[in-house]
């Protein structure tokens, strides 16, 4: 193997191609790939992708070798010495599944927030469906654009997905991912059970015992989670676990809209229904007034993420305010921390929070 200066050994025939979105897996209009340049250069693929991500680890001598070989086959533009970053302190990566709805936003907001208060900018991108005609995509952007790092709200990242970003030696932190992500991966979630067990402990403690919960896609670690949290709070009171009173689907208003009339419509309707989420307890709101019943009258709506909506409908929202600014910044900072070659104290933080009680929510109604 040829010596890396900084340490590294060059293991770049054995590692595989980079990426690259115009021409394939790492490679320019000529056919060069990262794994070419580390070659060329005497160095290692993780070393080349420190250079072309403006990481500081890299010594000078072999960062400015690397990056003449990288403005040679077009990674890098000569009209931009890499020591002037895009911004002062560089750009992070924020992808995101979807971009429409508040929840984005808030989260959009938190991380922003947090990168701007140290002079570092941001880009946002989508992250499409699978099998679509532009998965992938932004896997294959962070391979070539000038990132220092990513912040990821991308659910079903798989293990290749993680593998590529530790090839490319992108810092990278995860919010509210389908399942545990791989050890030593930083994450950062909602405190999703204990939401789930103080929703319902609410309801109970009105009085209601019929109470039906609709859950999001139940392969998602936070969606079970809300739903366990119900379950506990019924069994704490001594009521029992009703699967007919069970839904799931995502966290969307349409869908939540459709299993609320089937709830609603039951011979025995429930009085209160947890929503698990604002946006389904907007659906469950709507198919209430379908159905000529009144919040919280007739049926009691309780939601998940108090999004800002939440205290301007009709009748305000009782819902579990979960923090999603402070948790996309909790993931920039964790981050930055990589970035700065620091481990967080912990790779897995769950951000706390509560309880917010308004207008949707009161005892159920008499027989």
């Amino acid at each position: 193997m040829v010596p890396d200066p900084d340490g590294e050994p060059d293991t770049s025939r054995g590692a595989g191609p980079a990426w690259d979105p115009a021409t394939g897996p790492g490679r320019r209009s000529g056919g060069t790939t990262l794994a070419d340049i580390a070659h060329q250069a005497g160095v290692s693929v993780s070393t080349v992708s420190k250079v072309l991500h403006d990481r500081s680890d890299v010594a000078s001598r072999t960062r400015a070798r690397v990056q003449r070989l990288l403005e040679q086959h077009g990674y890098l533009a000569r009209s931009r010495p890499a020591a002037t970053a895009l911004a002062p302190g560089g750009l992070l990566d924020f992808v995101i599944k979807e971009l429409d709805g508040p929840w984005a936003v808030e989260l959009i907001r938190g991380a922003e927030e947090a990168l701007h208060a140290v002079g570092m900018g941001m880009v946002v991108s989508a992250a499409r469906e699978r099998g679509g005609p532009t998965a992938g995509r932004w896997l294959d952007s962070l391979a070539t654009r000038r990132t220092r790092g990513a912040i990821l709200v991308v659910p079903e990242l798989d293990a290749h997905e993680h593998a590529e970003l530790r090839r490319l030696g992108v810092p990278y932190a995860l919010i509210a991912p389908v399942e545990e992500p791989p050890p030593g991966v930083p994450w950062v979630g909602a405190t999703n059970w204990p939401g789930g067990l103080a929703a319902t402990r609410h309801l109970v403690r009105l009085g209601h015992r019929g109470i039906a919960v609709i859950g999001g896609p139940r392969d998602r670690l936070s969606s079970r989670a809300r739903v366990d949290g119900f379950r506990s709070a019924l069994e704490e009171a001594g009521l029992p676990f009703d699967p007919r009173l069970v839904r799931w689907g995502d966290f969307r208003t349409e869908p939540a809209y459709r299993h609320a009339l089937d709830l609603l419509r039951l011979p025995e309707r429930p009085t209160a229904i947890f929503a698990g989420s604002d946006q389904q307890a907007l659906g469950t709101y709507r198919a209430a007034a379908a159905l000529g019943l009144r919040v919280p009258h007739d049926v009691s709506v309780v939601g998940f993420d108090d999004l800002p909506f939440a205290e301007w409908v009709t009748p305000p929202l009782t819902t579990v305010r979960t923090p999603l600014p402070e948790m996309a910044a909790v993931a920039a900072r964790m981050v930055l921390q990589l970035l700065g070659g620091e481990r967080p104290e912990t790779t897995r933080v769950e951000v706390a929070g509560e309880l917010v009680v308004r207008g949707s929510t009161a005892p159920p109604p008499r027989p």
